[in-house]
């Protein structure tokens, strides 16, 4: 009988071991981070984050256009002209393409700089409000 409860006490005790060694593992794989970060001039650890690091080069007018600027000009949200309708467009083209490009790239009324996005370069701003103009001559 002895024999048998300690074969059953080491089963147990080898089970429960088992299960913390899992439960910690699976915690270990919850904590871990969700992607890595590199740094030019040093190697990076994946394919994927040297692809995404590297520049596809500038994006065009309609690019941006999609991304950043339809969010309000497809639809006229916050008041921002429509894409296309040429007599919403017609007093702020009258301004010039400066104003226009001054406007986007550092906000007007409630249009922010850069239509929300930070990241983008003038010229690529310069190239959507290009794209919008274009379509309402």
């Amino acid at each position: 009988m002895k024999k048998l409860l300690v074969i059953v006490a080491t089963l147990a005790l080898g089970w429960a071991m088992a299960e913390t060694t899992s439960y910690e593992d699976a915690v270990a794989d919850r904590l871990k981070p969700a992607g890595n970060v590199c740094v030019q001039g040093e190697p990076c650890e994946t394919a994927a984050t040297v692809a995404a690091a590297v520049s596809s080069g500038p994006k065009s007018g309609d690019e941006v256009y999609s991304t950043a600027c339809a969010a309000c000009h497809a639809s006229g949200a916050l008041n921002a002209p429509i894409f296309g309708d040429a007599a919403a467009w017609e007093p702020r083209v009258a301004k010039g393409v400066d104003t226009l490009y001054d406007h986007a790239i550092n906000g007007f009324n409630t249009m922010p700089a850069k239509g929300g996005n930070a990241s983008l370069s003038d010229e690529e701003v310069q190239a959507a409000v290009d794209h919008m103009v274009a379509a309402v001559q």
